[in-house]
């Protein structure tokens, strides 16, 4: 019974053979490339948003199971924030807003590894607040709001969180 609260996540949707890669994954991730689990993990959340949670619970327990970052991880989730910042994603506050939460999450994470794409990834969400029209008001301060908290080399503040928090707290 104890081995089934690691089979409990629902990847019923994929077929057999990655069905046994992701239990494989989940089990001991030294027997499988981890790179190709990433994908699968990805192209699945990318196509059913629903599944975008499970897919956070898989990867953290692969992450504990390795005891070490998802390394693989790196290229796929650039490849996510770089569909999100691409001009039909960034007219969607929703879309924008993940973004933006994602970044504040794993941005500095992902610049340590990788920081030639994160350089790409603020020059398109630069262009996107300078030259892309019929942005919000919301999508326009939040993407002003990260590209601040970039150059801030990943922190707030005192006076960005004043100035973008403080109607949320009078």
């Amino acid at each position: 019974m104890g081995e089934t609260s690691k089979e409990e996540y629902k990847i019923q949707s994929f077929d057999i053979e990655t069905q046994k890669l992701l239990k494989t994954a989940l089990k001991d991730p030294s027997n499988v490339d981890l790179d190709k689990v990433a994908n699968i993990i990805v192209d699945q959340s990318l196509k059913d948003c629903v599944f975008s949670k499970e897919a956070g619970r898989i990867c953290y327990t692969i992450i504990q199971v390795n005891n070490m970052p998802m390394l693989a991880l790196v290229n796929p989730v650039y490849d996510c924030l770089f569909r999100l910042a691409q001009h039909d994603s960034l007219q969607k506050e929703e879309e924008v807003d993940c973004l933006v939460l994602q970044l504040h999450r794993v941005g500095e994470q992902l610049e340590k590894m990788n920081s030639q794409r994160m350089d790409e990834l603020f020059s398109l969400l630069r262009d996107g607040f300078l030259l892309q029209e019929g942005l919000s008001s919301l999508s326009q301060l939040l993407l002003l709001e990260i590209i601040e908290f970039r150059a801030a080399d990943w922190k707030m503040t005192d006076a960005a969180q004043k100035y973008y928090y403080s109607e949320v707290t009078d």
